[in-house]
């Protein structure tokens, strides 16, 4: 893919992250996620690519998605597989909290993984530790081995999960091992790309979340030399069944980064919709907004922050809120 594209594709979820802030507090998730899709369906149809949605919204959210199949570009450039959550944290804009993005992730056509919508277990560490830690191993010995990896004493290692019933085994071992934690509501894929920046506080992520999430924080884990292992975890038969078809026999087998995302020749866009610890959330000032990016490229493991400033009169492709 020409290193071009990741420009190009930022302009998307800076779109995104517009149209959907305008929603913050409002209680109003699935009006905010429509804005975002809208907005970033427009701007996608202006980027020279020839992209296939094979990871779309999530189902659960029961919300207007990009769907699965969906044609994406101008039908001029590569061909690219596409992996989007127009807003990642639906219900933490809703409600005005922090680490919601509008993120996307593509690939060469055929790299990435085409995750089902079921839940997939999750665990993230950063550069430091790859190769240390082991999705199937005690929550103790990996928090030993980041720990050991990055200098720390086991006290000052900083797990994420998300803050649900499913997790209280993982909590209950992580407060036993002396870690601390931070819980969050929503979002685990911002969860996962902040263990790749020291800046953000946290080590390392554990625990059961989407697996199309998983898939797109594969791509950013990919770009900053980090690791995310997976196992896909089927409620039922027919989610048993969606499994074999993707050709996973086991349920059980780890799913580690060349299973989620073959190759180096993928890129990473996320825009902040709410704060959150690595990056701002989109502002709308009257007839403008500004907005805090980060976008990266696997194949050259290059890493960009972006501000933005924009004129919302100049972009018709934004769904602003309207009172």
């Amino acid at each position: 893919m020409e290193r071009s594209l990741s420009m190009e594709l930022v302009r998307v979820t800076e779109a995104a992250a517009l149209a959907s802030a305008s929603w913050m507090g409002r209680g109003k998730k699935e009006e905010a996620d429509n804005a975002a899709t809208t907005a970033m369906r427009n701007v996608f149809d202006t980027v020279p690519m020839q992209g296939t949605v094979v990871i779309g919204e999530g189902e659960m959210d029961n919300a207007p998605m990009l769907y699965i199949g969906e044609k994406l570009g101008t039908g001029v450039g590569p061909k690219v597989d596409v992996a989007v959550d127009p807003l990642e944290g639906t219900n933490i804009v809703a409600a005005g909290t922090w680490n919601a993005l509008a993120v996307l992730a593509v690939a060469e056509q055929g790299n990435l993984l085409h995750a089902p919508d079921m839940y997939m277990d999750k665990l993230a560490v950063g550069r430091e530790a790859v190769g240390q830690v082991d999705i199937n191993a005690p929550i103790i010995d990996n928090l030993k081995a980041v720990a050991k990896a990055k200098n720390k004493d086991i006290e000052d290692v900083v797990a994420t999960v998300l803050d649900r019933e499913r997790h209280a085994r993982i909590i209950h071992e992580i407060r036993e091992a002396g870690a601390r934690i931070k819980l969050i509501p929503e979002g685990d894929v911002a969860a996962a790309i902040n263990t790749g920046f020291d800046d953000t506080g946290v080590d390392i992520l554990f625990g059961a979340g989407g697996a199309p999430e998983g898939v797109i924080a594969a791509v950013a884990l990919k770009c900053l030399g980090g690791e995310i292992q997976g196992r896909l975890l089927p409620q039922n038969d027919e989610e048993r069944e969606r499994c074999k078809k993707m050709g996973i026999e086991d349920p059980n087998q780890v799913l580690r980064m060349d299973d989620l995302v073959r190759g180096d020749d993928a890129i990473f866009a996320a825009t902040g919709v709410t704060d959150g610890e690595l990056l701002k959330g989109a502002r709308i000032h009257g007839a403008r907004g500004t907005t805090h990016s980060l976008v990266m490229r696997a194949k050259s493991g290059t890493v960009r922050f972006i501000k933005g400033s924009h004129s919302l009169i100049k972009k018709p492709h934004l769904v602003i809120k309207e009172d």
